[in-house]
């Protein structure tokens, strides 16, 4: 598919709401040639011109084995029952390393997965973290062009995933478990700075009173650190996605996040600076594949590689060499 008629034929069909066509259109903005491919360009601009002021982009982040999928699968099928349309997108650094993705499987959000009024996407593999980043926006918009209002954005929830999930949603939904430290653990990540809500899972039968006395502990720690400009602290909460306890309450504090947002123009806001930051993304990737086309620059790009790799040239002076071809080409 890669001439524009054909785009536009899958972008008609993705605008009504066609699954599978918008599984192509993400597999389109996942190839790595996606940049250079005036098609995918023309897909993506129709899908930013619909308006998407009806959605809602939540990021879910946390440790391994807090329950991530576990609480999505359960929290979609409660935003399906309330009518709402739900995608769910996984942004995982790692597949950047492993070269495959570690989320968003299918087979453990199966309630989730059968439902026709869901979609799930395991995360884009390869690249660089930051390229990541921009195709799981890229598919946040096509999503919502699908007629997807609710967009779960699951990730990892280890350094740098936290910031860019942050950049990418319109709230931070941040998961963790009872324990000794877990709490104070959060609080060294950072978490005032990313998470708007707080809840720690897996609050059910044995571990219901530790689950207690960490929310009660992660509280007074909040409430000894500088409130954000909004004059706001991020909620603890306590749910279990397996027994439903706690389900309503989390669900509703979603929505008064958003609502508040949405009336305040905190949301919009946000969006406004998520352009930007996907511009100046979209710069650097275009930039980045002008240079490495370039033939100066193509002829000595394994040779410089090597050289960094052996130690013969540092990075700093392998680049420089590399900028002054490209320049002298130009």
């Amino acid at each position: 598919m890669g001439n524009t008629s054909d785009h536009t034929d899958l972008f008609e069909l993705l605008r009504n709401g066609d699954r599978g066509a918008l599984a192509r259109a993400i597999t389109l903005v996942e190839s790595r040639k996606s940049t250079a491919d005036e098609g995918v360009r023309r897909l993506i601009d129709a899908a930013v011109r619909l308006n998407s002021s009806h959605s809602l982009r939540i990021g879910i982040t946390g440790s391994p084995g807090v329950g991530k999928s576990t609480l999505i699968d359960e929290l979609g099928m409660r935003l399906i029952a309330a009518g709402k349309r739900v995608a769910v997108l996984a942004i995982d650094p790692s597949s950047t390393h492993s070269g495959g993705s570690i989320l968003g499987d299918k087979t453990r959000m199966a309630r989730l997965a059968a439902e026709p009024d869901a979609f799930i996407r395991p995360s884009p593999t390869g690249g660089t973290l930051g390229g990541v980043a921009r195709r799981t926006r890229e598919a946040i918009i096509l999503c919502e062009a699908a007629g997807f209002d609710r967009i779960l954005v699951e990730t990892v929830g280890v350094g740098q995933s936290e910031a860019e999930v942050d950049q990418l949603t319109d709230i931070t939904l941040l998961l963790m478990i009872g324990g000794a430290g877990d709490s104070l653990q959060g609080i060294k990540r950072g978490i005032m700075e990313t998470a708007d809500i707080i809840a720690i899972t897996k609050t059910d039968g044995d571990d219901t009173r530790r689950n207690e006395v960490a929310a009660r502990d992660l509280r007074n720690a909040i409430a000894l650190l500088p409130a954000r400009p909004t004059g706001l602290r991020p909620p603890v909460l306590l749910c279990s996605a397996v027994t439903g306890n706690g389900m309503a309450e989390l669900l509703g504090t979603l929505n008064s996040a958003a609502e508040r947002a949405r009336t305040n123009g905190h949301l919009d806001g946000r969006r406004r600076d998520q352009r930007l930051q996907w511009l100046e993304a979209a710069i650097t990737d275009t930039l980045v594949d002008v240079f490495q086309a370039d033939p100066g620059v193509s002829k000595e790009w394994k040779a410089m590689r090597n050289a960094v790799a052996t130690g013969v040239l540092s990075p700093g002076d392998a680049a420089d060499r590399l900028v002054r071809l490209f320049r002298t080409a130009s």
